[in-house]
């Protein structure tokens, strides 16, 4: 064994320590996107809900600011924010390069792209229950986390996961950049230096975190699907 992969992955089993750092700094990029920006985009994804017509706090001007901004963020490619955000980027954590300089660029894909799924997840609520609850007294702030966050969690949970799915892209593309992480390992040292055997294992090992995530969340929906 040791013969066939030496033989075939020479670049990986000279330097396996180099995957183990990427696969961590892949892992740190994308936990703190998702907590930071997941938790910032659910925020923004319920306002988008009850703010727009008919909603429970209608407010016709500030769900139309708050689309468009959405809809403009959600635009812009991130290779572009990435630049677009770099005097942002250096004012906040002292440094343009790395894992953590990723974080500010990927929070701010995150928290459009999020809102907007979590804001279609909740839409497909029975507006029944919320006549319901409404008829039977319960104040708005009550129905927002009695009904829409509760008969909407098995869509947030599938929604939490494609997000999770393509934040780990995304920080593969940041890699690109001088983020580190698996995707910068697949530039800088695989494809830069035609280190075949290299791109492909940063790849295999992409997918694997991909897996895992679907993996999981697959496992959560039919929890709660099951309560």
């Amino acid at each position: 064994m040791q013969a066939l992969l030496e033989k075939y992955l020479p670049n990986v089993v000279s330097d396996p320590q180099i995957f183990v750092d990427a696969t961590i700094q892949t892992i740190y990029m994308t936990f703190w996107a998702a907590i930071f920006g997941g938790g910032l985009g659910l925020i923004l994804g319920v306002i988008l809900v009850v703010t727009r017509p008919g909603g429970l706090y209608e407010n016709k001007t500030l769900f139309w600011i708050l689309d468009k901004f959405v809809n403009l963020i959600r635009s812009i490619p991130f290779i572009i924010l990435l630049a677009l955000l770099a005097v942002i980027t250096q004012f906040i954590v002292g440094t343009t390069i790395g894992a953590k300089a990723a974080l500010v660029p990927l929070v701010a894909t995150v928290i459009p792209f999020f809102a907007r799924q979590v804001e279609t997840a909740l839409l497909e609520v029975d507006p029944g229950l919320i006549e319901a609850a409404q008829a039977m007294g319960l104040s708005r702030l009550g129905i927002i986390c009695r009904v829409y966050l509760r008969e909407g969690l098995v869509g947030i949970v599938r929604v939490s996961a494609l997000t999770m799915i393509s934040l780990i892209g995304l920080t593969a593309m940041a890699g690109a950049v001088g983020a580190g992480g698996l995707g910068d390992l697949a530039i800088s040292q695989g494809y830069n230096r035609f280190e075949n055997d290299v791109t492909f294992v940063a790849t295999l090992l992409i997918l694997i975190l991909v897996f895992l995530s679907q993996f999981i969340s697959n496992l959560i929906i039919k929890k709660i699907s099951h309560q």
